[in-house]
Parts: structure tokens; C-alpha cells; sequence
């Protein structure tokens, strides 16, 4: 390297890509929670900082005015390929950069963008692929806001929408396709597994063959998009299973510390293309502060779920044959020979740790139980490190039809529980005596 590429490259972000990228050590490749503690970042670059430093800047300094062209034809798209250096807050900065990198490499992905929500980085993804007239195929149920997003908010630019069960066979799959494609342009099909709060999970692969089945003469096909919250990167990889585009509210899992809020999306370079581009234009990107917290959280990721997931399993075990408790909605417990427990053993690597408890009776019995817990909080929101519940059908989904949500099982008597990283004997011995009170 030559005095001006060492200059070029010697500012934090513009030679970030070519600092400790290092993925394998001979030919063991390196696994994700290793890759975790310094990918993307070189402290040399950061005045020998151990950590990244938070960039509380909203712009960046050009070496020369051709320089500023050649970032601003990548920012724009003018040139395939993306910015080759920072340019300003809205579109990139090295927290996020180096944030963006580590995220990719859970799934193996050509690239991932983060978010100043979940929410921002579905509705960026949306805006991206949709136009008046178009129709979104999705599965249901879906986290309210997603629902409200593409029933009231897309729905008043023209855009209509089919779903489909959670479980649906691939036939099933491929009549909801078929039908949408006389409706109009199929813009994306639209997935959330596990589903939010029901815990049931959607068949990728066959989603994947009714797509080509159905639309396999297409010139473009819609793509295949999940939201994977429930289960993140360590539980579900669903890219292996057909889906184009992953994405997740950082705010659970990722974050898990219920002190943020941000969103993050991976996949194919060529499918995450007119996302970031939409998010240049409408600047949903995460912020310098949310990104730093976002890299010390990715550092125990793996840790911290295998606890919580370790926890949901004792946890599951004993309200499973409470009898104030008439079910359990946990992947652990799905019945061998179902359909449900087939799509489970095919797609996913863990249970999780989040899960819904229905208890006997009503909307009474089941807010005793959540008035009565005392170590588990009542509060929306899961995958962080303390214990959560919450009444899905009176908080989270209380704007869903009161028909929509029976149909898709969102109950009065359904509460949502997401288990942190306590001891288990001390979470069980509260959910006993919650009971006892109901």
C-alpha cells in the first residue's frame, strides 16, 4: 500500500472494510461469537480503543472533491456497489458499518442494514418494494403493527393483501399465490415464524416451491421476506430455507437488554439493493449511540439465549402440567407426526425462549396470573435478560378486530410470556404461586 492508499484508508470507516476481516484461522472457519469480539474494526484506526468509539458526528470530511463524487455515485446508486467511504449520517457511519458487518455474519449474508426500529426497517422494506396496485401475500398472524402497516397505511396507496395460516400446507400456499396474482402485481410475500403470539411456525420451503410453482414463468419474482424475532439468528436461519430477506427487531433478542430500540435486515446483496437505497432517501437508519450498545450486545448473543432457551425448557415443563393451565404454546412441546413439529425438526435449531401460556378460563383468570408474578415483569416487548409477560389480546394486538383475532387464536385467555436469564428454580417457584392466586 502506497503513502495516499494508507491516507485513504486510514480514517475510521473509509478502510474499515479492509481492517480485521479475517474470518478463519487456516481452514477452520470461525464461528459468529468469536467473530463477534472484533470484526470489521481495527483499533488502530481509533487511537488503539479496545472497543469501537461512539462517532457523534453527522457528517465526514472528504479527501477531495472526487472523492465526495465517487462516495456520493455509490450512495446514490449511480454505481453499483454501494459507498466506498462515509458520507453522511443519514446513509452510513462507522458504528453502523462495523454494526452491519458482524450482523451479516449469524446467516452467512451478503449484507445487512440496521434500523431505528423493527417496525422502521419493515416499513423501509415495504416502501422499497411496493406501488399502487400491487399485493402483499402474507401469513397471519402478524405482529399488529405489521397488520396495521399493510392493511391501513399501505391500503391507502392502493395496495391489497391475501394471507394465509401460519401452518398452511404448500397447496394451501399456492391457492393464496394463485389468487393474488389475479389481484394484481404480487410485490413481496410477506412471513412471520414463530408467529406473534401464537408461536406457530410457517413452512419457508414450501412457501419457497408455491412461489416458483405458481410464478415460476415471472420475469421478477416477489421476494420471499420473514420476520424472525421470535427465534433470531441462533434458533432459525430461514435464508436456507429459500427466504430472500431476514428481518428482525433488534430491540429483542440482538439488543437484549430492553434498553434500545432498533431493527435490522440481511440477505442477497441484489435483494437488500433497493432497501438501502430507500433507506438513504427516508433515513431510517439506526443512530451512532443505538449502534455502539448494539456491538456490545452482539458480543454475548449466543450466550444469552442459550440461558434464556436452557430456562424456557424447565420453565415450560412445570406450567405444562399445572392444572390451571390449559396449554403451552412451545416449539419443545410440538406433537411428532404434526405438521407444526415437521416444519419445527426442518427449519429450526432451538425452542426459544419465548412462548404463550393459556390459561383456564377468561380474561380474569388470566390477568391474575400477570397481576400476581412478582419476578416476571408485566411489560411488552421479549428476548431480554429479565423475565416479561404480557395479555397479547388487551396490549400488544388490542387493535386487531375483535373476529380476526379469534380466528387467529389471539385469546382472552393467551398470555405471552418471554423468559430471561435468571435462575429457573426462582422463575418457576413465581409462576406456582401466580397460579395459586388465579
Amino acid at each position: 500500500m502506497n503513502e495516499d492508499e494508507a491516507t485513504m484508508t486510514g480514517v475510521p470507516g473509509r478502510g474499515r472494510k479492509m481492517a480485521n476481516q479475517t474470518t478463519s484461522i487456516g481452514n477452520r472457519r470461525l464461528h459468529p461469537s468469536t467473530l463477534m469480539m472484533g470484526h470489521g474494526y481495527d483499533p488502530t484506526l481509533s487511537e488503539g480503543a479496545l472497543k469501537p468509539p461512539i462517532f457523534l458526528t453527522s457528517t465526514f470530511v472528504f479527501e477531495s472533491a472526487a472523492e465526495g463524487k465517487r462516495f456520493f455515485e455509490g450512495v446514490t446508486g449511480v454505481r453499483p456497489g454501494g459507498s466506498e467511504g462515509l458520507v453522511y449520517g443519514r446513509f452510513n457511519g462507522p458504528g453502523q458499518e462495523i454494526l452491519e458487518d458482524r450482523l451479516a455474519l449469524w446467516e452467512d449474508a451478503e449484507e445487512a442494514l440496521t434500523f431505528s426500529s423493527g417496525m422502521s426497517a419493515i416499513a423501509t422494506v415495504f416502501l422499497a418494494l411496493v406501488k399502487p396496485g400491487d399485493v402483499i401475500v402474507h401469513s397471519a398472524p402478524l405482529y399488529a403493527a405489521t397488520e396495521t402497516l399493510i392493511g391501513r397505511i399501505l391500503g391507502k396507496l392502493g395496495v391489497t393483501w391475501l394471507d394465509f395460516p401460519a401452518g398452511a400446507t404448500g397447496e394451501e400456499i399456492e391457492a393464496v399465490i394463485t389468487a393474488a396474482k389475479t389481484k394484481g402485481r404480487i410485490a413481496a410475500i410477506y412471513l412471520e415464524s414463530p408467529a406473534n403470539p401464537t408461536n406457530a411456525l410457517v413452512d419457508v420451503e414450501a412457501v419457497y416451491a408455491a412461489r416458483a410453482k405458481v410464478l415460476g414463468g415471472e420475469d421478477e419474482l416477489p421476494p420471499i421476506i420473514i420476520d424472525n424475532t421470535f427465534l433470531g439468528p441462533l434458533g432459525a436461519q430461514p435464508a436456507k430455507q429459500g427466504a430472500d430477506l431476514v428481518i428482525y427487531s433488534l430491540t429483542k433478542y440482538v439488543g437484549g437488554h430492553s434498553d434500545l430500540v432498533a431493527g435490522g435486515c440481511v440477505g442477497s446483496a441484489k435483494a437488500m439493493l433497493p432497501v438501502r437505497m430507500m433507506r438513504n432517501t427516508i433515513g431510517t437508519i439506526t443512530d451512532p449511540h443505538t449502534a455502539w450498545m448494539l456491538l456490545r450486545s452482539l458480543e454475548t448473543l449466543e450466550l444469552r439465549m442459550s440461558r434464556a432457551g436452557e430456562n424456557a425448557a424447565k420453565v415450560c415443563a412445570m406450567l405444562r402440567n399445572h392444572p390451571k393451565v390449559e396449554r403451552v404454546g412451545y416449539l419443545g412441546f410440538l406433537e411428532p407426526g404434526t405438521r407444526q413439529h415437521d416444519i419445527y425438526t426442518r427449519h429450526c435449531v432451538g425452542a426459544g425462549s419465548t412462548f404463550s401460556v393459556i390459561v383456564k378460563g377468561g380474561e380474569a383468570e388470566a390477568f391474575r396470573l400477570l397481576d400476581n408474578l412478582k419476578l416476571v415483569k408485566l411489560a411488552v416487548s421479549l428476548g431480554g435478560t429479565e423475565s416479561l409477560a404480557s395479555h397479547p389480546a388487551a396490549m400488544t394486538h388490542l387493535s386487531v378486530p375483535a373476529a380476526r383475532k379469534a380466528e387467529l387464536g389471539i385469546t382472552d385467555t393467551l398470555v405471552r410470556v418471554s423468559i430471561g436469564v435468571e435462575h429457573p428454580d426462582d422463575l418457576i417457584a413465581d409462576f406456582e404461586q401466580a397460579l395459586d392466586a388465579v
